[in-house]
């Protein structure tokens, strides 16, 4: 079932979505080489609690940590540690939530460590189009339009490229839940699916492979890499459907929140 939100809801989720914005940016700020990702963690989680929030994630279905940190050929939700310490030129995806008045605010970035001269050009354009596949799947997000539009858009950019699209992990609804219904491939059909409307609140999340789409889920249960061990980038926005448009409830401050 889709739990459509108040205006005043989803004002309320913007201010978790502010938040998840501001714990990004100081991990874009942190980040350098010599840094394990226990320590970006540590960061996050100083930054959520010391707002008065809660981490989303932390105790989500047991996982362990504030952030999800996912190296290189991981995809998703890699737990932080202490012996994974970044060196330049690794790719690191970080998945950040928290929880601001009972509602969640969700997103994710893919950063180069020691910044993009420290990769090769493969890598760099595999980051950039991936999070304008993120930014053309949020143009969708509509009244009227249809999930198959958000899913389509987002794996037009992947085509285009010859990324492989990963099919087993998906945006989601989101409210007082982390994960609501719907679904929200990165893949699908242009006016397919259900009809967008206001006060949908959804995370819309690409992932792209250099290689191909399919997945391996390790032996902790969490962690997801890519079965091939080609590298992976993965972006998140949440988004609610208003009458002036989409409006991106997470954009940091080099995002634009409203202009789509």
């Amino acid at each position: 079932m889709i739990i459509t939100k108040t205006r005043d809801e989803v004002e309320r989720m913007a201010r978790a979505g502010a938040l998840v914005a501001r714990a990004h940016e100081a991990l874009i700020e942190a980040l350098r080489p010599g840094l394990s990702t226990l320590d970006l963690d540590r960061i996050a989680e100083r930054i959520i609690t010391g707002a008065g929030a809660v981490p989303s994630f932390k105790g989500y279905r047991g996982f362990p940590a504030t952030l999800c940190t996912s190296r290189n050929h991981q995809i998703v939700h890699g737990i932080p540690s202490a012996d994974v310490v970044l060196e330049e030129g690794d790719l690191i995806s970080i998945d950040c939530g928290a929880i601001v008045d009972g509602f969640h605010g969700d997103s994710a970035t893919t950063l180069i460590v020691g910044g993009d001269a420290a990769t090769t050009p493969e890598v760099r354009d595999l980051v950039a189009r991936t999070r304008d596949a993120l930014w053309r799947g949020l143009e969708q997000v509509r009244s009227g339009n249809h999930l198959g539009d958000v899913g389509a858009a987002v794996e037009a950019v992947a085509r285009q490229h010859g990324y492989g699209v990963v099919r087993e992990y998906v945006g989601h609804g989101i409210g007082r839940s982390l994960h609501e219904d719907p679904a929200v491939p990165n893949y699908g059909v242009a006016g397919r699916g259900q009809t967008l409307a206001y006060g949908w609140v959804i995370a819309v999340e690409p992932m792209f492979n250099l290689g191909a789409a399919r997945t391996r889920l390790l032996d902790d249960g969490w962690t997801v890499e890519t079965a091939d061990g080609r590298w992976s980038a993965h972006w998140e926005h949440t988004v609610a459907v208003t009458p002036d448009g989409p409006w991106v409830l997470t954009a940091r401050s080099d995002e634009p929140a409203h202009a789509l």
